[in-house]
């Protein structure tokens, strides 16, 4: 008992040495104790290494048990937590903004190109991120911050570690969570004046108009081209205006599409999706760390402009980022007019917001 117990402890001790998340850590004491049943199955009684480890198998055989039911509540518990919609907390008073908040937004308001009737745009705006993942987690980061009044994120997928590369509002502590609860969890930590509404499921073609007739302004984070066009065909359908963006490896891509206000939509400039084999996933070809959070940042930015009406949009323009070779360039981009998706259908919707 004594020897295992000192092993589980330097295997622990390894572990954090390393700095090995949690699973990993019990993972290796779980193959310890397996090890150890292994031992007492194939060892004849009385050998002095059964003895030294207990002596009985089913010793063990109950601590693993108990192990699993522990491991299984916990996260039984988890899943639980992660059904909870985080709520906003409750602003001041209608029409005017807590000495907490002008606080908070000062460097803001200080703007000549934002203000007070800026941040005040920015707080009754409703903005739909689609995608939770590499470019949603520093856009919704900074949309919260910014004071965003109300954040829409759909998702369907889960924390995996693979994702905490690049995915920063993401935690180790929350693998195995719905993105969108994770995400949400960490806007309404940074800023309780937000509303966030969690979406954890896939956007689909049966209830993207509806979601989307709710917000004001789309950003598209997602990492494929079926989703891509289904946004493009839903915002433009409502004359919601869309700031979608791309990576790949070392560059990445971002343009604001508004046909309703004369630039072309996203199918004009791609009408249709590539190969699969000339656009390998992140999983395949590898992204730099750091690039989503630079192209998702330019998209909040895009979108913060937007709303309050400051400076030049990147509507009718493609702006690409080299991370490589640090270099930007921007290409004019304009409305096809034998695009089968927008041609003839620019339409222009009343909203809170002005373009």
């Amino acid at each position: 008992m004594i020897m295992v117990g000192a092993m589980a402890a330097a295997l622990w001790g390894i572990g954090i040495a390393m700095k090995a998340p949690y699973h990993a850590r019990w993972t290796m004491l779980g193959i310890l104790l397996v090890s150890v049943m292994m031992l007492h199955v194939i060892l004849p009684a009385g050998h002095p290494l059964r003895m030294a480890t207990g002596g009985d198998a089913r010793l063990w055989g109950l601590l693993i048990a108990f192990g699993f039911i522990v491991a299984a509540y916990r996260r039984g518990l988890a899943r639980l937590r992660a059904r909870v919609t985080p709520v906003a907390a409750p602003t001041a008073k209608p029409g005017s903004f807590s000495d907490t908040e002008l606080n908070r937004y000062a460097r803001h308001i200080v703007l000549r190109e934002i203000g007070g009737p800026g941040q005040k745009a920015l707080r009754d705006a409703r903005v739909l991120v689609v995608g939770a993942g590499g470019l949603g987690a520093p856009a919704l980061q900074y949309l919260a911050a910014a004071g965003v009044g109300t954040i829409g994120v759909i998702d369907d997928d889960i924390v995996e570690n693979t994702n905490l590369q690049r995915q920063v509002i993401h935690p180790d502590k929350n693998i195995g969570m719905p993105k969108v609860h994770s995400a949400a969890a960490a806007m309404m930590a940074q800023n309780p004046f937000v509303t966030v509404r969690p979406y954890h499921r896939r956007l689909t073609a049966d209830i993207a108009t509806a979601l989307c007739a709710d917000y004001d302004l789309v950003l598209d984070g997602s990492d494929n081209f079926a989703t891509r066009y289904l946004v493009n065909q839903t915002a433009l359908a409502q004359g919601i205006p869309l700031i979608a963006a791309a990576l790949t490896q070392w560059e990445g891509q971002i343009s604001l599409y508004d046909p309703a206000h004369g630039s072309p939509c996203y199918a004009c400039v791609f009408p249709q999706a590539p190969d699969a084999a000339l656009v390998p996933s992140c999983a395949e070809a590898g992204v730099l760390g750091p690039l989503p959070g630079v192209i998702g940042a330019m998209m909040a930015v895009e979108a913060i402009k937007w709303i309050t009406q400051a400076g030049d949009s990147l509507a009718g323009r493609l702006l690409i980022y080299d991370a490589l070779y640090a270099q930007t360039r921007t290409i004019t981009i304009k409305p096809q007019p034998d695009c089968p998706v927008c041609a003839g259908k620019g339409l222009t919707r009343s909203t809170g917001v002005s373009p």
